[in-house]
């Protein structure tokens, strides 16, 4: 049976911690940024884990 290929989209946006958990960038901090206040644009920049609803689907992306 063939590997898996990785879905190239997917390796950019989600990373495996040593745990096995998905990190993943939040979002809304692209573009107007004016409106949104410097404690927002500070949070959005953390990363956190993505949600177990997902969590199968993106590692089958990752080839994992």
């Amino acid at each position: 049976m063939p590997k898996i290929k990785t879905n190239r989209g997917a390796a950019k946006r989600f990373r495996l911690t040593g745990t096995g958990k998905i990190m993943r960038q939040k979002a809304y901090s692209s573009h107007i940024l004016t409106k949104k206040s410097t404690k927002r644009k500070r949070n959005l920049r953390k990363t956190i884990v993505a949600a177990k609803a997902d969590a199968g689907r993106i590692r089958r992306m990752l080839g994992k």
